[in-house]
């Protein structure tokens, strides 16, 4: 069985943190979605324009179809993804689903009050996607669904403790 966790939630949440910090204790394969987006799609959103459900389709299927392949390969694998609809999610279970055998995709959110996450991004250099758009990820968020695989966290606890509430989830 492969295991392969998203790490999710809005922008300045903190999933590269703990995807990397779940990729140091397990030697999982990593993958940043940002580095999956087309040009346009991050033209886009450096202009402080948020993406349409038609921007983000082709995006969420290369990422599903990366988990796919690692998981025919038998490897585990984390990434980092937004994955703020249930739909979007279920498009990055499908192409895993399609493999058939047991193969595992867990959701870990990374939770918290708006004000904090626009702390963060006020604060952090390099990034194309603008702190005004903070508010169309929350208001594209979507809960967690009963039958969805997952770990709600509390973005504002230590990294380290965020990470062991994964692996904890994780079984390990």
């Amino acid at each position: 069985m492969t295991t392969h966790v998203v790490v999710m939630g809005v922008s300045g949440s903190g999933k590269t943190t703990v995807a990397q910090g779940v990729v140091a204790r397990t030697g999982w394969v990593f993958a940043e979605a940002d580095e999956f987006h087309p040009r346009a799609n991050i033209d886009k959103m450096s202009q402080g324009i948020p993406l349409t459900d038609e921007d983000r389709w082709p995006w969420l299927h290369d990422l599903a179809g990366w988990m796919a392949a690692h998981a025919a390969k038998g490897e585990d694998t984390v990434i980092t993804c937004s994955a703020l609809k249930r739909s979007y999610r279920d498009v990055l279970r499908a192409d895993v689903a399609a493999l058939g055998g047991a193969h595992r995709v867990v959701f870990a959110h990374l939770d918290g009050a708006a004000e904090v996450i626009a702390a963060r991004l006020e604060g952090r250099k390099g990034h194309f996607m603008p702190p005004s758009l903070l508010q169309s990820q929350i208001d594209t968020l979507e809960a967690l669904d009963i039958d969805e695989d997952a770990v709600v966290l509390d973005l504002t606890a230590a990294p380290d403790v965020l990470i062991d509430r994964v692996m904890a989830h994780l079984g390990d």
